[in-house]
């Protein structure tokens, strides 16, 4: 793979811009492990995609900003807030948020799993449930670790433990048109999260966008398709032997004769 030619692409499109460095870097890592697993190009493509929505463009494991004003608190859980004097006492509090917005949901119990719980890595895990999947209930901060991270992100994908849907969901049986992409993109967001109408077309572009840079970069690693097992070689044929008298017409023979003599024949 020509990884110059991946980030000249990827700097075009969905970047649009050129990347720091640590862009590059987590890019690379995230690169390594597709290679390194055998990951299909679309999948991978799918996997970048939902890793540059969820890190805003970083390629980092960031954790959940729940920094918010009273007003935009009111915006995004108006359920929770519908005014801005009941959300007051949590605006600019992210730990008393957290605690208020995931207490009692996702496996937290304890009074502060929300703080300890929040949103962080490449995928963004959230609750007490989905770190013990990925056996970080005791250790939920090394979520934020990148080698953690990467590992939560591809696992998370390829075997469903996020919201129960995997990459294999989403792909095409047969795609004929090279302009048509052989993956559902757009749907493949409920892999992460279920807000596929407002966020399914963000992932649909910038999978698309990670298709085309992987493909003119050349990445091949595996097709994800499963590779009949060859037929078993079958012995050669043993030569037959030719056929002799056996044992009992032989005895038969010899006590023919005998009586045959007896009798003066």
């Amino acid at each position: 793979m020509n990884r110059e030619t991946f980030f000249a692409h990827a700097k075009r499109a969905p970047f649009g811009a050129t990347m720091i460095q640590s862009q590059v870097d987590g890019f690379k890592l995230i690169l390594d492990e597709g290679k390194r697993r055998g990951t299909s190009l679309l999948h991978l493509a799918a996997i970048l995609a939902e890793a540059y929505h969820e890190t805003g463009g970083a390629m980092q494991p960031v954790s959940e900003n729940l920094n918010y004003s009273a007003k935009r608190l009111t915006e995004v859980w108006p359920g929770r807030f519908p005014t801005i004097a009941s959300a007051k006492p949590f605006a600019n509090n992210p730990r008393k948020l957290a605690n208020r917005v995931y207490g009692g949901r996702l496996g937290n119990v304890a009074d502060d799993d929300g703080w300890l719980f929040r949103g962080r890595g490449l995928a963004q895990i959230t609750g007490r449930t989905n770190y013990a999947k990925f056996g970080l209930a005791g250790a939920p901060e090394t979520a934020g670790d990148m080698v953690t991270a990467i590992r939560i992100l591809f696992d998370g994908m390829e075997q469903g433990l996020f919201t129960g849907k995997k990459l294999a969901h989403y792909d095409y049986l047969v795609t004929t048109n090279p302009e048509v992409s052989g993956y559902r993109f757009y749907a493949s967001r409920a892999i992460i999260n279920g807000d596929v109408q407002t966020n399914g077309g963000k992932i649909d572009a910038y999978g698309k966008a990670f298709e085309a840079a992987l493909k003119a970069a050349g990445y091949a690693p595996g097709i994800n398709v499963p590779v009949p097992s060859p037929k078993p070689e079958q012995p050669a044929p043993v030569p037959s032997k030719p056929v002799g008298k056996g044992w009992l017409s032989s005895l038969i023979e010899a006590l023919a004769n005998i009586i045959m003599k007896r009798s003066g024949k």
